[in-house]
């Protein structure tokens, strides 16, 4: 069997904008076996698609605040130990960035990538022995697929599939067994955000259409937030600290998820979830959830959307 690496190691956003990318893959390429280089906490997430082989994760993050530590240097020589187990045909860097392009080389397979002018930092380029162009105004996804298709040299013409399913639910106490919809109020920079007053006056609107809602929360800021929100309205629930899995679970069963701009709004297009993203400080265009009809983005840079246009989006799923 044929044997590829993919390094695309971070963000959330970035790692399951490539998933359609391994689905045109295995349609196209049947015999190969795809292993991926992913930081470790988004590990989950490309354990989700039945394409991937093997899952190698990393630790640059962390590695890098602790760079002194015997552990770290440890922890490295077992990663580059473990790319080297595999026979590689080639490596695709996906990430197109100087970290990624080193990772890929470690392989000691021919590494393909972007040219200078359609990566994120050309310098990487200097690593890659096949290099290819993909146009910065295509969508994210269509760059990851369109770049993957040029390595292959196979034609795109399969409709946009992620190919992921999440795992079936655990027996959770706390999961409301009513029908609910998932309000991702937390998101990387405070920019980002949408008004509290806003999703105060969007989740009771779903109560009043018959739906509970569920708040994700990480940080203790994002939890603090949250749990002022939900204590406002008549039927919600902050979901406890769960896995990025077990978040996928919950997603994929909700009848509605509205977020703002954040790598759960993605995971919830990619699980064909119907979904609203809000985007307030950064423009949509090239990075916003791609999903066909379940997937509507609102806003752009220095909008900042009502309640009453994210109902009316949400209308074709919510009565």
């Amino acid at each position: 069997m044929r044997e590829i690496l993919i390094v695309k190691t971070s963000s959330m956003g970035d790692v399951i904008q490539y998933l359609p990318a391994v689905t045109d893959l295995h349609a196209r390429v049947p015999d190969l076996a795809v292993d991926w280089v992913v930081e470790a906490p988004f590990a989950p997430l490309a354990r989700l698609h039945p394409g991937v082989r093997r899952v190698i994760p990393v630790a640059l993050r962390s590695w890098r605040k602790r760079l002194l530590s015997l552990s770290t240097w440890r922890e490295f020589g077992t990663f580059r130990d473990t790319l080297k187990l595999a026979r590689y045909e080639k490596v695709i860097d996906a990430q197109g960035l100087l970290k990624s392009a080193l990772l890929a080389r470690m392989a000691g397979a021919p590494v393909a990538g972007y040219m200078p002018d359609s990566a994120r930092e050309p310098f990487a380029t200097r690593f890659y022995a096949n290099k290819y162009r993909v146009s910065w105004q295509m969508h994210a996804v269509e760059r990851n697929r369109r770049l993957t298709a040029a390595v292959f040299d196979y034609r795109l013409d399969l409709p946009l599939d992620y190919g992921i399913r999440a795992p079936d639910p655990a027996e959770d106490a706390w999961r409301p067994e009513e029908p609910y919809s998932v309000l991702l109020t937390a998101t990387s920079r405070d920019e980002k955000l949408w008004p509290e007053p806003n999703w105060i006056e969007l989740g009771r609107a779903l109560n009043r259409r018959g739906l509970h809602c569920v708040l994700p929360a990480g940080s203790d800021a994002e939890r603090t937030r949250a749990t002022r929100i939900a204590a406002a309205l008549p039927h919600a629930t902050v979901a406890p600290r769960m896995p990025l899995d077990a978040l996928a679970t919950l997603l994929e069963r909700a009848q509605c998820v509205v977020g703002v701009d954040t790598g759960l709004s993605h995971l919830a297009a990619a699980l064909k979830v119907p979904v609203v993203a809000i985007y307030i400080a950064t423009e949509p265009g090239a990075n916003g959830v791609a999903g066909g009809r379940n997937a509507i983005n609102l806003g752009g840079k220095g909008q900042c959307p009502g309640v009453a246009q994210v109902l009316q989006s949400l209308a074709p799923w919510v009565a």
